[in-house]
């Protein structure tokens, strides 16, 4: 059937339809454009031509070619380092994925502790019950390959990334025991591996003291669990509590931690946000009284969560705090992660303490300044960083210093590696059963740090005072 009245008519008719459709094309371009610009607006930018006339160059000329995905993750790792923020940025696969599991309350792995030394990797620790001791690994082996790869200019982080793995996989270790001269080897298979975030002892006096080297996922529990074995061996009289050189971590457990101690209702922190569209006001949830007296233990390494902690304890719970100004970092930063591990850890907020007092850049004051022995401030001396007769600089100052807290010397001209330097060196090498070579190498390091180690457990005023005050206080 024929709706047309003439050829005239269905003309004009085709023309509108064709009009029609041009119009309704450009109109769908239009808000695709437009939606392009609300979803991605860096097309907006007159800068981001140039992004792409980059990429589009680099993939065509570059004459060694290009992965489309390192260059993209290179421009996104840019775009955060542009924000010059010290605490944003962009880790890239497995970075992102080591980043995420330092929070997790395991990682998995062999369990065993590992150190550098003289190129080697050597044993130093064992988890008990893991499959590197069950394996029959020993502290002082030295791993020469991993499924049979070589170790040979590997670094540390690398070995990391090699031993840990998906949780019931296999490995190989091929290993060197001191005093034998054939190699072992021994067949592992990875498990979940506990990450352990806090320590703890009775002292004297009925005083607890826990120490929390960082906040990830299982610390609130491993604290609770703590304080419990703690009081099934004495009635507390008071806790005293160690974050020094805490570097903070996650915001929950430290959250759930101050639950614990903090009166229920006074304010934790208050987290806000940019332009302050939003606060978030963190109020302890107690359900058991806490009547033991706190004392708290920072030094300018505390930062971000123990802040958080520190900060709560002594202006909602009347803790006393002990020590130096902690270091001040008074914001907050959340990660996302992408499905390739990737991660973007952005700051988005700032807090501030009960009181109201923001300490980004000003950290919390102490109660009490105690200041430490002056030899804790000395830089560990870096892996490799031979030294012998004739050397000089920084690094043989602060071995000659090392020495001289231990007792030896005289250690000769400051700064210079002398003839009386490498006397005392091969005495405390002698007196350590080491290779009295006179030459320092990082087995010699490693005893030094701990021999020091050893002497600031005998004079750490900051916790002698943390023990005198809480005695006064009970």
């Amino acid at each position: 059937m024929n709706y047309f009245t003439s050829t005239a008519a269905k003309q004009r008719f085709l023309t509108l339809c064709a009009l029609g459709a041009v119009v309704i094309a450009a109109l769908a371009f239009t808000l695709g454009i437009v939606w392009m610009g609300i979803r991605y607006p860096m097309l907006k930018e007159p800068t981001f031509q140039q992004f792409t006339v980059s990429y589009n160059k680099i993939m065509n000329d570059y004459l060694n070619g290009a992965e489309p995905k390192k260059l993209i993750n290179g421009a996104a790792a840019g775009m955060v380092a542009s924000l010059e923020d010290p605490y944003s940025r962009y880790l890239v696969e497995e970075k992102g994925n080591a980043y995420t599991q330092s929070y997790e309350g395991q990682i998995y792995g062999i369990g065993a502790e590992i150190r550098e030394e003289e190129g080697q990797f050597v044993i130093s620790a064992l988890t008990k019950g893991a499959p590197a001791e069950r394996g029959g690994l020993l502290p002082g082996d030295i791993i020469m390959s991993v499924d049979n790869k070589k170790l040979t200019g590997k670094t540390f982080e690398e070995l990391l990334g090699i031993i840990r793995g998906e949780e019931g996989t296999s490995l190989s270790l091929q290993i060197q025991r001191p005093g034998q001269a054939e190699l072992i080897t021994l067949a592992l298979k990875r498990e979940a591996i506990p990450i352990h975030t806090v320590s703890s002892e009775l002292l004297e006096g009925g005083i607890g003291h826990v120490t929390i080297s960082r906040f990830a996922e299982k610390t609130a529990d491993e604290f609770a669990a703590a304080l419990t074995e703690l009081q099934a061996k004495e009635p507390l009289k008071g806790l005293l509590l160690d974050m020094r050189s805490n570097p903070g971590g996650l915001l929950q457990p430290t959250i759930k931690i101050a639950d614990i101690l903090i009166p229920k209702n006074k304010v934790i922190l208050n987290v806000v946000y940019k332009n302050e569209r939003q606060t978030i006001t963190y109020k302890s949830k107690q359900e058991k009284e806490w009547t033991i007296p706190i004392a708290v233990l920072v030094n300018g390494q505390s930062a971000s969560a123990s802040e958080v902690l520190t900060a709560a304890l002594k202006e909602s719970a009347g803790a006393v705090v002990i020590g130096e100004k902690t270091y001040g970092k008074g914001v907050v930063q959340a990660f996302n992660q992408y499905k390739d591990g990737s991660v973007l850890s952005l700051t988005e907020a700032q807090w501030k303490t009960p009181g109201g007092t923001w300490i980004n850049k000003e950290g919390v004051s102490p109660d009490y300044a105690v200041e430490l022995p002056a030899y804790t401030q000395l830089s560990p001396l870096a892996i490799g960083s031979g030294m012998k007769l004739g050397s000089y600089g920084e690094n043989v100052k602060t071995l000659q210093q090392m020495l001289k807290e231990l007792g030896y010397g005289p250690t000769g001209q400051e700064g210079v590696f002398d003839n009386q330097t490498v006397e005392a060196l091969s005495k405390f090498q002698s007196a350590e059963k080491l290779e009295a070579t006179g030459i320092f190498n990082d087995k010699t390091g490693y005893k030094l740090l701990e021999r020091l180690r050893e002497k600031l457990g005998r004079e750490d005023s900051q916790l002698f005072k943390g023990i005198d005050v809480l005695k006064n206080r009970s």
